[in-house]
């Protein structure tokens, strides 16, 4: 067997084994540990305050503001932010509601650099359900498999910091918040493309995504019943250009860190539950199996 008898600092896997590493390597068979989560805020938050003497009901928080959840700390809105991006991943997510017996739940696949092979989900299955291949005929599905793949939301999970700009309270107070990492998971089709532009952009330019910050501010879209909703408006700041200092890199490795453990864990209650689609009839599945969505969906 050979031995290793000079220190490689490139190749980690190799030279951490040789050291002795794996028995005090962080542990990652746990759920991931939490990140702050930023979102569209889609409906306006009403509040009081006082007019001519009056206390009446008016809006605190705009439809349209950029909410940053953050564990064991205050929930932040603002109108735009200053997003640094260093790492996006791909998976499948699917909401199911709960009932009086049990509580709603998502159902997530594994992140993968793209959507182009199937992916195992915490339900034991994969893709969440979706049938994989080609439809060449939507009209002649049962319209439960129809509400079944309309119910499953590809994702484009963003990883970076953020700066909220301006940011207020749920009351619309002014406060005082740090750049946060987070991690943004984007399942509105049209907010996942606006933001896979700013990703094609930087690969014709041969840039990566942490040397420069994307500003991003939202747009309304009207629906037919009266109401709306928002998505991104994004730009790339191409005038500047951001170095990849210690801290830079340690954000980036927690990052992928991160990853690696939710991967884990879905791979984990995958193994749980695959016991449950056992009985899955193969047959129907493989009837669906040539069907193209992105006309559909």
């Amino acid at each position: 067997m050979n031995q290793v008898t000079t220190i490689d600092t490139n190749n980690f896997s190799a030279m951490s084994l040789a050291m002795g590493m794996a028995a005090d390597a962080p542990k990652t068979s746990s759920k991931a540990s939490t990140l702050a989560r930023l979102r569209i805020h889609h409906t306006p938050i009403m509040g009081q305050q006082e007019i001519n003497g009056k206390m009446k009901n008016v809006e605190v928080i705009g439809g349209g503001a950029y909410k940053l959840e953050i564990p064991d700390g205050p929930t932040v809105y603002a109108e735009s932010v200053s997003i640094r991006p260093f790492l996006q991943r791909f998976m499948y997510k699917k909401f199911i509601k709960g009932n009086d017996n049990t509580a709603n739940r998502f159902v997530k696949s594994v992140m993968a650099n793209d959507l182009n092979n199937d992916m195992k989900d915490n339900d034991g299955g994969f893709n969440c359900g979706k049938p994989a291949g080609f439809i060449k005929d939507w009209a002649a599905l049962p319209d439960t498999m129809k509400d079944l793949i309309k119910s499953i939301k590809r994702v484009r999970a963003l990883f970076g910091t953020v700066e909220m700009v301006n940011p207020t309270d749920e009351n619309g107070n002014p406060i005082d918040v740090d750049t946060t990492p987070f991690i943004w998971e984007i399942d509105n089709r049209d907010a996942f493309k606006t933001m896979g532009e700013m990703f094609t952009k930087l690969t014709k330019m041969r840039r990566l995504p942490p040397q420069h910050y994307i500003t991003s501010t939202t747009k309304e879209v009207p629906l037919p019943n009266g109401s709306s909703f928002y998505i991104p408006v994004a730009d790339i700041d191409l005038g500047t250009t951001l170095d990849m200092d210690n801290e830079s890199q340690e954000t980036f490795a927690n990052f992928m860190a991160w990853i690696e453990n939710y991967n884990v864990y879905i791979l984990n209650t995958w193994s749980e539950n695959m016991h449950k689609n056992e009985d899955v009839d193969t047959d129907t599945v493989e009837a669906f199996v040539d069907i193209d969505l992105e006309d559909f969906v």
